[in-house]
């Protein structure tokens, strides 16, 4: 009896040890008091020769954009920041990150996500985690003729995005609509778009005043796409052409009262 006492305190320790750090890495990450710490780890997707030189030749400002679309739509929330976002390219990785369940199975949607958080935390090469800290693993693959990519995924336990981009620098700017977005997952935000991908009013939309089912020049980040004047279904060329929409800021803390807390114009 006195053992099993022990085993369920351990546990509970452990379940509220875990709870009190998710807490701690989204306050960290969520506080937007200072610039988002961002890892971006490259990874060969495909074993390519085309996807290895693609890797060996990116650079920091490959993604400077990210910060632009962050520090522009900050400001329209209140947080005026001269830097929104820290990124730190890394050294290409040679290791796989676990390969997502299909079928929504909830189980094994679940044990991914901690295979997936040890297999982090093992990549990471620190004894401690780094609480804060967006880890994004993205894995480059040549563009083929007719071949999609897979579907890349942001978890906010952990702080970690999987993303599939193309191996292509014509491809930079729609690569980083894909990360900005995963990126915003690790935040809290979620999808805004339904079945077939189509962006749902009001919340998937860059300007709901339009009204529903009426053509847009933008899309809402979250949605990923928007429906254009010839009523087709297109994805942005760049984060220029999109926007964080008010239900996602209110996800990912950027909401009215926190202008206020922090004195910041609307």
């Amino acid at each position: 009896m006195r053992f099993r006492r022990i085993r369920i305190l351990i546990l509970l320790s452990l379940l509220v040890a875990a709870a009190g750090s998710t807490w701690l890495e989204q306050w960290i990450a969520r506080g937007w008091r200072m610039p988002l710490e961002v890892e971006l780890v490259p990874i060969n997707g495909d074993g390519s020769a085309q996807t290895h030189a693609r890797i060996a030749a990116l650079d920091v400002a490959d993604f400077a954009d990210i910060d632009t679309f962050l520090r522009r739509e900050t400001a329209r929330y209140g947080v005026a920041i001269p830097q929104a976002m820290q990124l730190r390219l890394m050294p290409e990785s040679r290791a796989i990150p676990p390969v997502p369940p299909r079928g929504g199975n909830v189980l094994a949607t679940v044990w991914w996500s901690l295979k997936l958080r040890l297999w982090v935390y093992r990549q990471s090469g620190h004894w401690l985690p780094q609480f804060g800290t967006v880890k994004l693993f993205v894995l480059y693959h040549a563009p083929e003729d007719g071949v999609a990519l897979e579907h890349s995924l942001g978890l906010q336990k952990g702080l970690i995005g999987v993303v599939h981009a193309f191996a292509d620098p014509r491809q930079d700017s729609q690569n980083n609509v894909v990360i900005a977005h995963e990126l915003l997952h690790t935040l809290g935000a979620t999808d805004k778009y339904g079945p077939g991908g189509y962006p749902v009013y009001p919340d998937g939309v860059a300007d709901a005043s339009l009204g529903e089912g009426m053509p847009q020049r933008e899309a809402e980040i979250m949605a990923g796409r928007y429906v254009n004047a010839a009523g087709r279904l297109v994805m942005p060329l760049s984060l220029a052409q999109c926007v964080i929409g008010a239900k996602t800021a209110r996800e990912i803390n950027l909401d009215a009262a926190f202008a206020r807390r922090f004195g910041g114009a609307r």
